[in-house]
């Protein structure tokens, strides 16, 4: 049986992680308690009560541990990834995987050198029903070529959950590498696209004055040779909405289109994993709560046949690159 431990958890995306290793059978080995964010832990502790709490330089250093998840600060993720790797390691982190093209490189190069995976959990696709579902659909021809992807990444502020990381770019990456790599790896993995190009990217500061480097709007234009897509993130989510953000995405194809409404149908259904389809002889509902989650089971099959069915490391790699360049290159509108 394949054991994992989580280092880093201070984003609540670990339980992701966790959860989806241990539904896919492998043992949850424990967690180093190190965070900025205490209620993660003390999720972790209620939920998994039996997990031991282990220093991390133990738990890396441990032979029988196959797997590391790492939530951690995302200036800090991928230094720890490469520190898993040479340690023999596969590893799953949360998005995003590095916050710099430096990082990037050496991650890169430590996986080639060591052999060892690198995957990051874009829980916007892997976490969810209704992306797993839409991706079942593009394959099978639904609504024919798929030519533009536009992805809604809207987010609620909680302004007084969040650490004093959240507020600095250079810890968090901005915008685009922290929430818009999500709609990135869409925009890639839905269009079939091996690579593309940023066109324009945008980031902003409209509602937070007071914080002049944070940045709580952004967009991206991206155009490969099989497809365009057009990606737009915020933290202006109101209160009055049911969940954290009404994230969306319309694939569009030559014979018909599909919308996703992934945490809820506004003044609608219940519940979340909505999925339209319309196409030439079909315009449906069709309610995604049921559908399986694959990412996982495929990412432990990976561990332990050193194969890339569960994500493509290649796509890994362009999906930061991308994120990056868009960040780097992006126009700064609003308050200054």
């Amino acid at each position: 049986m394949l054991r994992f431990a989580a280092i880093g958890i201070d984003h609540g995306h670990i339980f992701d992680h966790i959860k989806g290793l241990i539904a896919a059978g492998c043992e949850f080995a424990g967690y180093c308690p190190k965070t900025t964010a205490p209620g993660v832990l003390a999720a972790i502790e209620a939920d998994y009560p039996d997990a031991p709490k282990v220093d991390r330089e133990t738990l890396l250093a441990d032979p029988t541990i196959d797997i590391i998840c790492i939530a951690a600060i995302p200036c800090d993720r991928a230094g720890l990834a490469v520190r898993a790797m040479e340690a023999g390691k596969d590893v799953m982190t949360d998005k995003p995987g590095v916050t710099t093209f430096a990082q990037l490189d050496e991650v890169r190069r430590t996986a080639e050198r060591t052999g060892r995976i690198f995957s990051v959990c874009f829980t916007e696709r892997h976490s969810v029903r209704s992306a797993v579902k839409a991706g079942q659909l593009v394959r099978e021809g639904a609504i024919g070529q798929v030519v533009q992807t536009m992805g809604m990444g809207p987010h609620r502020l909680q302004l007084a959950t969040r650490p004093d990381w959240f507020f600095d770019p250079d810890r968090f990456g901005g915008i685009i590498v922290d929430i818009a790599s999500h709609q990135i790896d869409q925009f890639l993995f839905y269009t079939g696209s091996d690579t593309a190009e940023v066109v324009a990217s945008t980031i902003g500061n409209f509602a937070m004055p007071d914080r002049p480097r944070f940045e709580d709007y952004g967009d991206i234009t991206l155009r490969s040779d099989k497809a365009s897509g057009f990606v737009r993130v915020d933290w202006y989510t109101p209160d009055a909405l049911g969940t954290w953000g009404d994230g969306r995405l319309t694939i569009l194809g030559t014979e018909g289109y599909i919308e996703l409404r992934k945490y809820i149908d506004i003044s609608g259904r219940p519940g979340k994993d909505h999925l339209f389809l319309v196409n030439g002889t079909t315009n449906t509902h069709i309610d995604c709560s049921a559908e399986k989650l694959i990412y996982f089971e495929a990412f432990a099959e990976d561990v332990r046949a050193r194969t890339e069915t569960a994500m493509p490391q290649a796509h890994v790699y362009e999906v930061c690159r991308l994120s990056l360049e868009a960040q780097a290159k992006a126009v700064r509108i609003g308050n200054r």
